[in-house]
């Protein structure tokens, strides 16, 4: 399987002519959704999910199915069975994909901020998505992508959540208001030069692939 990096919060895991898009929000470069099979997405924030470009995108894609909350599905009335409510604990198949959803609730923003829903996606056993939360899923996570850097998170956090999810590798997501001296120093805190964490930290630029 594939992972590609789409910007700030957004990736593309693929495999052979499968390609699941996670997160296509307003910060991601509409490249993403290009022959897109499904799509998952965690909340309903706009740096996360762009309601008009999804539309767009099932418009154009009769096949094309979307996974996510309520309270995005909401937002998108009038699709029908092709978008589906997922919650806690629901265990599913996307485009051939085995994901498991885990979470309820975004990250606290501030307590006078209304809390509001978010999930997060295990996606193949393989690839954790928890969105704007600090999940820990309750099962292995070989992969994490790891929100960096949001109003909502500061560094010892980070790194807590690191520690507590133990994958074998992380890679950074939430990254799109960092600039290169940002990205640098975070970089340096989940490395060598932080108090230190069981997973190494790696961040793919825009456009860049691994292998998993």
């Amino acid at each position: 399987m594939e992972l590609t990096k789409y910007g700030h919060a957004c990736v593309v895991l693929s495999e052979g002519d499968r390609r699941l898009v996670l997160d296509p929000g307003a910060f991601t470069e509409p490249a993403a959704l290009e022959g897109a099979s499904a799509v998952l997405v965690t909340h309903e924030h706009a740096d996360h999910f762009e309601p008009q470009r999804l539309r767009a995108a099932l418009d154009a894609d009769p096949a094309l199915e979307l996974w996510t909350n309520g309270s995005v599905a909401a937002q998108l009335e009038g699709l029908g069975p092709r978008v589906h409510v997922v919650g806690a604990g629901d265990a599913l198949e996307v485009a051939g994909f085995e994901v498991h959803v885990h979470g309820e609730h975004h990250a606290v923003i501030h307590p006078d901020i209304p809390r509001i829903r978010n999930v997060g996606f295990l996606v193949a056993g393989q690839v954790f998505h928890p969105g704007d939360a600090f999940t820990v899923p309750d099962e292995p996570v070989p992969a994490l992508l790891l929100p960096v850097h949001a109003p909502w998170s500061k560094i010892s956090e980070v790194i807590d959540y690191v520690r507590a999810v133990d994958a074998d590798q992380a890679y950074a997501v939430h990254d799109g208001l960092l600039n290169d001296t940002g990205l640098g120093m975070l970089a340096g805190l989940l490395g060598e030069r932080g108090p230190g964490t069981p997973t190494p930290y790696s961040r793919l630029t825009p456009g860049e692939s691994v292998e998993l």
